[in-house]
């Protein structure tokens, strides 16, 4: 049995921040995937989805500055193309990412861990025995419990399409069903969206919701709320899905049904009761120093830990240097998750940080809200973006910034400066002060606030 003072189960950000951190301490250190190393974020995730969104981006600007310019005429999108340009990105990443952890001493393994014991492991085979144990195995898309789910693919599988078909239908209004949409249709795909709730992206402002919608209506989609999907079959060459629309049943024919409702932890195949390692809906039960409650040796990071932090990729980071630090110097270290900004990658991006209206009035806050209809600004009219806004939150005791909430062609940037000031603590009237470059995203900052 092979014995190491720490493993760490997955290969995703979280997992390589805790055991090159370890391992650069003189720990002995084993990680292992049962998937090709690299996790979500850098091959089924974040970066291929930033990757494949870049020339519906361009086929949508192109669109905008139609007569201003541009002849868009025949401009079209190539998708075997746009594959080839997110491979570039995603296919040397296990090799690197394999290469980086064994140059940092750190033994890679391959294939399915399982807890034997409290701090035991079998990997195929392999038995291996820890001091501790990290999990950070993430996140998979959470089971469609309707007649007919296997015939829908998930977001792994639209990551890999070799060609879009004419019709394509999503299951769910979250982020994979918006950002891969919004896709599709700048590919000249039918697209339809339904969505189970009364309004989309439930996560986000309300009002700016209800803005991306229209825009999203205007683009060609078809996005239906109060949508209770029941059932998924074949029909010819195709599909066809049934629903229940505001109570009424209806249905829909699709070439390609994509599952964007929601997602689970990926804890099912790890054993955790021969661990004793507890686990709740959100995930590995974890005290504030991400240790779990049940099992010390444990600790859990990212999308697997049921934490108060969402499901973000920046979000793992910070739990993963605290997990390092109370792994190396014992519990102390706790992750901050204030100002962590959150992005819906559509056309034009959605993006939030900090508190919604309705969560500040839930904790009491006497708040100012400014929302500004942003479309006649001009570095929106300079790119012929017709659904733009931005919404500021401000403490009214403090001063200081508590959330906001951009619609616009460069919120997923300017959030960032939001994203400062709420972690900083700083003030509307400190943000009014801010000097930028003109003209640029950056100075409509003090007008928003």
């Amino acid at each position: 049995m092979k014995q190491y003072d720490l493993v760490v189960i997955g290969t995703g950000v979280a997992a390589g921040t805790v055991a090159s951190t370890c391992a650069g301490k003189g720990w002995s250190v084993a990680i292992v995937d049962a998937r090709p190393y690299g996790g979500t974020c850098q091959l089924r995730g974040c970066d291929p989805k930033k990757m494949l969104r870049r020339s519906p981006e361009v086929i949508d600007a192109a669109w905008r500055m139609k007569g201003r310019g541009v002849a868009p005429d025949g401009l079209h999108l190539d998708w075997a193309g746009m594959q080839a340009h997110k491979r570039s990105f995603t296919d040397p990443v296990p090799e690197q990412r394999e290469k980086q952890f064994a140059d940092a001493g750190i033994a890679t393994l391959h294939g399915m861990a399982r807890f034997t014991g409290g701090t035991s492991l079998a990997v195929d085979g392999r038995e291996l025995q820890a001091r501790h144990v990290v999990l950070a195995t993430g996140m998979k898309p959470r089971p469609l419990a309707i007649p007919g789910a296997e015939l829908a693919i998930v977001s792994d599988d639209f990551l890999e399409l070799e060609s879009l078909p004419p019709r394509v239908l999503f299951i769910g209004g979250g982020y994979i069903s918006f950002e891969f949409a919004h896709m599709a249709a700048h590919s000249d795909a039918a697209v339809t969206v339904l969505n189970r709730g009364p309004r989309p992206l439930s996560g986000f402002d309300p009002d700016l919701v209800d803005m991306l919608a229209e825009r999203s209506r205007h683009t060609g989609i078809d996005l239906q709320d109060r949508a209770e999907v029941e059932a998924i079959e074949r029909q010819g060459d195709g599909l066809r899905v049934r629903a229940k629309v505001n109570g009424e049943t209806r249905h829909f024919d699709a070439d390609l049904v994509v599952h964007g409702a929601g997602r689970v932890p990926n804890i099912d195949e790890l054993d955790l009761d021969k661990a004793g390692v507890q686990a709740g809906r959100k995930g590995i039960l974890v005290n504030e120093y991400l240790q779990s409650v049940s099992n010390p040796a444990v600790y859990a990071a990212g999308d697997v830990a049921a934490t108060d932090g969402p499901p973000l990729t920046p979000v793992a980071a910070l739990e993963a240097k605290a997990v390092a630090a109370n792994l190396l110097e014992g519990n102390h270290s706790r992750p901050d998750y204030r100002g962590v900004p959150s992005v819906v990658f559509s056309l034009p991006a959605l993006a939030r940080v900090g508190l919604l209206e309705e969560e500040a009035r839930e904790q009491g806050l006497d708040v100012e809200v400014k929302f500004t209809d942003m479309r006649e600004w001009f570095t929106v009219k300079r790119v012929r973006e017709s659904h733009a806004a931005g919404k500021v939150l401000v403490d009214r005791n403090s001063g200081r910034i508590v959330g906001a909430h951009l619609l616009g062609p460069e919120s997923s940037e300017l959030i960032n400066l939001f994203s400062l000031a709420v972690h900083a603590g700083l003030t509307a009237e400190q943000l009014q002060g801010f000097h930028s470059a003109y003209p640029s995203a950056g100075s409509d900052i003090a007008s928003l606030v």
